[in-house]
C-alpha cells in the first residue's frame, strides 16, 4: 500500500549541535555524527555527501505511551576513552533506560547500532529513520521489503540506495511491524502523535520527503548502509550483521588507539585539557575524506541545519580551512596526513594559480569568489613543510610559482577577505600574502626571487599607509593615535585611498552605513602571528585596546571576540536561526589567534586554551561560535555554550592544537622561519613604489624610484611634469622587462624631481598593438 500525501512537508538538515562525529579508520566510505542522543546527518561515499537527516527511537508500549527520545533531553554521552569515536549513548526515563552504543564496520559502509532497552518490559524501542539520499530530502522513495529473507527498510532516490535491517542476539531478522510514510503526513511519527501507536503499514512512500520506522525487541543491532542501490545497501547491511557487534566495537577502539598512538602531541599541558586535545586531534581525522585523500570538509555538519535544506552546509573545502588543519596536523607528527593535504591541494590548484573560494572534493567549486589569502596559505603550509623537512619528495615549484604569480597580479586587493564579505586590502591577507612571497621567493629563479622579494618589502612597507586610520572620532573616543581598520576600501582608479568611504555590512537587515574608518575587526593579529609586527608595536598596542572595547565579549567560560564591527552572522536576537541576517557572536577560534598573540608578547595563553576548551560541546566538540548574550533555555543558547551555528568546526580545532603547540615552543608555530628573520616583526624601509593597476599610486616621495608594473609586455610612453599643446615633455619610451612572476616591469628615472613635479604615462600593448586609452600621473611630495 502507498503511504498517502506525498510530497510532503519541506525537508530540513538536523540541527548542527553535533554531540560526536566519527568514522572507521579502514576502508569504508562512512562517516556519522550525532545529536541530541540519536544518530544525525551520515555522510557516503564521501565526506561531502549527507544521506539521512536523522536516525532516532521512539519507546512505546503500544497502548498511548510513548516518547521520541531526542525530545527528553535526558541523555548522557560516554566514549570508552577521549579521542575514539565509538559512542554510547544513554537515554534515561521513569519507565525505561535505552542505551545505544554506535560504531562503524570498518571494512562496510554501514554504521551499527546496538540498541539495549530496559525497565518496563511493555515497552518496545521503534527507529525512525529519515532519508536525506544524495544531498535533498526532496523526491526520495522509501519502501519496507523482503531481501535475501529478511525484512529490510531501504530508500533510493538519483544513484544512492540505503537500506536499514536489523538482528537479534541470534543474527535472526528482528524487526516487528514497519511502515513507510510521508513526513508530516502519513509518516511513523504522525502515527504515534495521532494515535499513540505504530497502527499505519504502508509499503511505500514518495518520491518526496519521507521516513521509515520499524519496531524492535529490547534488544537487537540495527545496520545502516549504503551503497548504489537499495539491493546493494541490504547485502552490506545482512554481511555486516553477520558478525558480533562487540568485534565491530573493539575494531573500533584498536584502531583508533593505533592512530593515536603515533602523534606527538604538545608538551607541557596541565591534565584537564589533555582529553580537548586529544579529541581535537580526533576530529581532524574524522574530517578527512578517503576517496580524495587529503581533502577535508570544514565541518560534519550544517550550521543551522535544522532550518533549510541547503545543500552546500560546511561539508565543503575551504582552502584556508585545509591549510589550518595540515598545520595542526604537522603540530601533532601527523605528516603523512600533511603530505596528502598538499597533494590534494597541487591537484585542485586552478589553471590560473588560484584556489576556489570552496569545492566539493572533487574539486568543483561551489562559490566562485577569490580571497587572496586562499592563495598565498599553500605556500605557507610548503614552506613549513620544507623547514621540517616533511615534503616526502612533493615537487612543489611549479604549484609556488602559478600561485606567487596570481598574487603578484591580483594583490594587494582582494577581492573577499577570509570571511568572504568584501573586497579591499585587509590586513589579515595582506600579511599572509606578504609571507607567501618571501617564503616562496625560494622557489623562484634569481630575477623572479628578486622582484617576489622587493613586491613583499613594498607590501610590508605599506600595511600602515594602507590599512590604517589615524585621529578619527573612534581614536579619539579611545585615546589613541590610529588603529588598523577592518578593511579599507579597493582605491579608486586615480589611486586615492578613501577610508571615510562607506563599507557594506552584507549580513544585517539593514546596513548602518558605516565609513572603512569606523569599522575594525581583529584580522590585524596576524601581522604579529606571522611576524611582520612585533607585539608590541604601537600601532599593534593601540589597535587592541579599541578591538577589545568593541568586540570583546566576556562569557562564563571565558573571553572571546567578534568578528568586527556590527557583525551580523549568526542568530537573530531572540535566538532564531541565521537567515542571511543575524546578529554576530564570539568565536572560539578568535579566543585561539588572541592566545597567539598573547604567546608573541611574551605571555602565557594558558588562559584562552582553558576557554577554548569550555566553549564546547558536551563530549567536547568546538563550535564555530558560542552565545554570548542573556541564556534562552527553549532554543538550548546558553552564554558560552555552542551556538546554532556549525559544530564541530575543524579550524577550531586546529587553532586549539596549533596554540597548544605554540606554547610548549614558547612562539607561534606557524610563524614561518624566513619571514621571522627577514623582517623579525619591523616595518622595512624601502625607497621605491610599485604601481600596478590594481593599486595606482598618485603621490611619490622625493628620492623614491618609481616601477611601473603591467600584466603584459608593454611600451611605457612617459613624461615629466606634463605636457602642452605640442605634446609630452621629456617624452621617453621604455620598454617593460618580464618580472618572471605574472608583471612586466620598468623603472622611471626619478633623480632629478622635486616637490610638486609629477610623471605623467599611458602603455602601447605590445601584443595586442594598441593604446590603453587613458593617461597617468603620479605627483612628487
Amino acid at each position: 500500500m502507498q503511504a498517502p500525501r506525498s510530497p510532503g512537508m519541506a525537508p530540513t538538515w538536523s540541527s548542527s549541535a553535533k554531540d560526536m562525529v566519527g568514522c572507521a579508520l579502514g576502508p569504508a566510505r562512512l562517516w556519522f555524527t550525532t545529536g541530541f542522543g540519536i544518530v544525525n546527518e551520515v555522510y557516503y561515499p564521501r565526506a561531502d555527501i549527507p544521506q539521512i537527516r536523522d536516525l532516532g527511537f521512539i519507546v512505546s508500549d503500544g497502548r498511548g505511551f510513548w516518547v521520541e527520545v531526542k525530545r527528553l533531553h535526558a541523555y548522557r554521552v560516554q566514549l570508552p576513552a577521549p579521542g575514539i569515536p565509538a559512542v554510547e549513548i544513554v537515554h534515561t526515563h521513569a519507565r525505561f533506560e535505552l542505551r545505544l552504543r554506535i560504531a562503524p564496520d570498518a571494512t562496510r559502509d554501514v554504521l551499527l547500532i546496538e540498541v539495549t532497552l530496559t525497565g518496563d518490559d511493555s515497552l518496545r524501542p521503534y527507529a525512525l529513520l529519515a532519508p536525506h539520499l544524495g544531498g535533498t530530502g526532496w523526491d526520495n522513495l522509501a519502501a519496507t521489503a523482503t531481501y535475501a529473507g529478511r525484512k529490510v527498510l531501504w530508500a533510493e532516490q538519483g544513484p544512492f540506495g540505503l537500506a536499514l535491517a536489523a538482528s537479534d542476539a541470534k543474527q535472526r531478522d528482528a524487526w516487528g511491524a514497519t511502515s513507510a510514510g510521508v513526513v508530516g503526513e502519513s509518516d511513523g511519527w504522525q502515527d504515534f502523535a495521532r494515535n499513540g501507536a505504530l497502527t499505519w503499514s504502508y509499503d511505500a512512500a514518495g518520491p518526496g520527503n519521507v521516513a521509515l520506522i520499524g519496531e524492535l525487541p529490547q534488544k537487537a543491532v540495527l545496520a545502516l548502509g549504503f551503497g548504489t542501490s537499495r539491493e546493494s545497501a541490504a547485502t552490506l547491511c545482512l554481511s555486516s550483521l553477520a558478525q558480533s557487534f562487540v568485534s565491530v566495537w573493539d575494531r573500533q577502539l584498536k584502531d583508533w588507539n593505533t592512530w593515536h598512538r603515533r602523534l606527538c602531541l604538545p608538551m607541557g599541558l596541565p591534565a584537564s585539557l589533555q582529553a580537548p586535545l586529544i579529541t581535537s586531534a580526533m576530529v581532524l581525522r574524522t574530517h578527512q575524506d578517503k576517496t580524495y585523500p587529503g581533502a577535508m570538509v570544514a565541518s560534519l555538519s550544517i550550521p543551522w541545519g535544522n532550518s533549510h535544506d541547503d545543500i552546500g552546509g560546511y561539508h565543503l573545502v575551504w582552502p584556508r580551512d585545509l591549510v589550518e588543519s595540515a598545520g595542526a596536523l604537522l603540530a601533532l607528527g601527523a605528516v603523512d596526513e600533511a603530505c596528502d593535504l598538499l597533494r590534494y591541494l597541487i591537484a585542485s590548484q586552478q589553471n590560473d594559480g588560484h584556489w576556489s573560494q570552496n569545492q566539493w572534493l572533487g574539486g568543483k567549486p561551489f562559490w566562485h569568489g577569490t580571497q587572496l589569502d586562499e592563495t598565498a596559505f599553500p605556500i605557507l603550509l610548503t614552506s613549513a613543510m620544507f623547514e621540517q623537512a616533511a615534503l616526502d619528495g612533493i615537487e612543489i615549484e611549479n604549484m609556488v610559482r602559478r600561485a606567487l604569480i596570481f598574487i603578484a597580479r591580483n594583490g594587494p586587493c582582494t577581492e573577499q577577505d577570509r570571511w568572504e564579505e568584501d573586497a579591499g586590502i585587509n590586513a589579515f591577507t595582506l600579511a599572509v600574502c606578504i609571507s607567501a612571497l618571501v617564503c616562496g621567493a625560494r622557489w623562484l629563479d634569481e630575477s623572479a626571487r628578486r622582484f617576489a622579494l622587493q613586491l613583499a618589502d613594498y607590501w610590508n612597507s605599506c600595511i600602515e599607509t594602507w590599512t590604517a586610520a589615524y585621529d578619527t572620532p573612534l581614536a579619539q573616543s579611545m585615546g589613541v593615535s590610529g588603529y588598523y581598520v577592518r578593511i579599507a576600501p579597493s582605491r579608486d582608479i586615480d589611486g586615492r585611498n578613501d577610508l571615510s568611504r562607506v563599507l557594506p555590512i552584507k549580513n544585517l537587515a539593514s546596513d548602518p552605513g558605516l565609513m572603512a574608518s569606523e569599522q575594525v575587526s581583529t584580522d590585524f593579529l596576524q601581522l604579529v602571528r606571522l611576524g611582520l609586527r612585533d607585539a608590541h608595536d604601537p600601532l599593534i598596542v593601540a589597535t587592541l585596546k579599541v578591538v577589545d572595547a568593541k568586540l570583546k565579549v566576556d562569557t562564563p567560560a571565558g573571553t572571546s571576540w567578534h568578528r568586527y564591527t556590527n557583525d551580523g552572522y549568526g542568530e537573530t536576537a531572540d535566538g532564531e536561526p541565521f537567515c542571511g541576517v543575524g546578529v554576530g557572536r564570539a568565536w572560539p577560534l578568535l579566543t585561539g589567534e588572541r592566545g597567539h598573540y598573547e604567546i608573541a608578547a611574551g605571555r602565557d595563553p594558558l588562559a584562552h586554551l582553558e576557554t577554548m576548551a569550555a566553549m564546547t560541546g558536551p563530549s567536547g566538540l568546538m563550535p564555530e561560535q558560542v552565545w554570548d548574550t542573556e541564556a534562552l533555555p527553549d532554543k538550548f543558547l546558553f552564554p558560552g555554550k555552542p551556538s546554532g551555528s556549525a559544530m564541530p568546526l575543524a579550524w577550531t580545532h586546529s587553532e586549539f592544537i596549533k596554540l597548544a603547540a605554540s606554547r610548549a615552543m614558547n612562539a607561534p608555530f606557524d610563524r614561518p622561519k624566513t619571514v621571522w628573520e627577514r623582517y623579525g616583526g619591523q616595518r622595512p624601509t624601502v625607497n621605491y613604489v610599485i604601481w600596478t593597476l590594481r593599486l595606482p599610486i598618485d603621490e611619490l616621495t622625493v628620492g623614491h624610484a618609481l616601477y611601473i608594473c603591467v600584466p603584459d609586455a608593454a611600451r611605457v610612453h612617459w613624461g615629466r611634469s606634463g605636457w602642452d599643446n605640442s605634446g609630452w615633455r621629456q617624452i621617453t619610451d621604455t620598454d617593460t622587462r618580464d618580472t618572471g612572476l605574472g608583471l612586466h616591469i620598468v623603472e622611471i628615472s626619478t633623480d632629478t624631481m622635486q616637490s610638486g613635479d609629477s610623471i605623467d604615462f599611458t602603455f602601447y600593448w605590445i601584443e595586442a598593438k594598441n593604446w590603453q586609452g587613458r593617461d597617468y600621473r603620479v605627483t612628487f611630495k
